[in-house]
């Protein structure tokens, strides 16, 4: 099995705190993820981030393809980092550690995923032409779904958002 890695961060003009707050609430995780895949929350989002904790989704990696995505909460360090794997769902593998960074001005989100595709050499080439991009793509909106909610990272920016934490 053929495992890939993606990275990706983004500086957001929030406090750690905010930050950790908006990122641990499951519910978040539909505002960051592009409504073409229809995700919606089936399960384990009714109790704050915690180690064993078990999420359901439903969700459509791509057109005509609906899939029930099941992810584990592995490790929790407050104001620090969280993981999720996959127990269910559309990859061979998936193990996400999300990562937070106070900075000056804001708060370094970093993303760590380690994955692999199914279906052996079939989904290695599928790959780059499928997979890859999808993630680009997904990680694009979450992105300006961030900006848009957050505002543009600026070194040493107070936002609003934050003097009225």
């Amino acid at each position: 099995m053929k495992i890939y890695r993606l990275n990706k961060q983004q500086r957001v003009p929030i406090s750690l705190k905010t930050a950790w707050e908006f990122l641990t609430d499951p519910a978040n995780l539909q505002k960051l993820t592009p409504p073409d895949m229809a995700m919606t929350i089936v399960s384990g989002n009714d109790k704050a981030l915690h180690e064993g904790q078990l999420l359901t989704y439903k969700v459509k990696p791509l057109p005509g393809f609906n899939t029930t995505w099941v992810s584990k909460i592995t490790q929790v360090d407050p104001l620090v980092s969280f993981t999720d794997e996959q127990v269910k769902g559309p990859y061979a593998l998936w193990n996400h550690q999300h990562f937070i960074t106070e900075i000056d001005g804001g708060t370094l989100m970093q993303d760590v995923i380690d994955y692999a595709v199914p279906l052996g050499f079939l989904g290695q080439l599928a790959h780059p032409l499928v997979v890859k991009p999808k993630l680009e793509k997904i990680f694009a909106y979450r992105k300006e779904q961030l900006t848009s909610l957050f505002g543009e990272y600026q070194p040493e920016a107070i936002t609003k958002h934050d003097i009225l934490n």
